[in-house]
């Protein structure tokens, strides 16, 4: 029995070593392969979401215009003074929904969402906008993920990859 015990533990590192795998190394043509094949899924998905925006858009007629980022939207009523530029103060009424309608937040139940423009803290597509607008003016915003809430949504009413829609109205402008 104590010759076992003594084999056992001669034997039990040799064992612990050639059962120890090597992890398989990493290489930079991995990582690029990787990355080649992430850009391609994310610019996929980016088109799905543009025809889904544009189908919405074709069945309510509201022809709608896409900035360079991917922002689309129509100024429904423009206002006066100069458009909004970053490191002012802008106050929102405002109305988000999802594309199929679902209803997800308002400035009639949350107060209106006032931020400095440039200083992020909201959607990046809804800064986007704003610098579009003067005091008074009207629009809608529609933002595919990427410019929303992204991958996670908002964690609240807004589920992950959501295009959200933004009807806004620029109350207040200032310094």
């Amino acid at each position: 029995m104590k010759i076992k015990i003594i084999t056992l533990l001669f034997l039990l590192p040799f064992l612990i070593l050639c059962t120890n795998k090597r992890k398989p190394e990493i290489t930079e043509q991995d990582i690029r392969d990787t990355k080649e094949a992430l850009v391609g899924v994310n610019r996929m998905m980016v088109q799905k979401d543009k025809a889904r925006i544009v189908k919405y858009s074709d069945s309510l007629g509201l022809d709608l215009q896409e900035t360079e980022s991917g922002l689309w939207y129509r100024i429904t009523k423009v206002g006066s003074g100069n458009t909004v530029q970053k490191n002012e103060v802008v106050t929102l009424a405002y109305d988000v929904s999802l594309l199929d309608g679902t209803h997800c937040y308002s400035s009639d139940s949350l107060e209106y969402k006032q931020f400095r423009v440039g200083q992020g803290g909201v959607e990046s597509g809804l800064e986007e906008g704003i610098l579009m607008l003067n005091k008074g003016s009207k629009a809608i915003f529609i933002m595919p993920p990427h410019l929303a809430h992204g991958l996670t949504g908002d964690g609240d009413r807004v589920p992950a990859r959501s295009v959200i829609v933004y009807h806004v109205e620029l109350i207040n402008v200032e310094l």
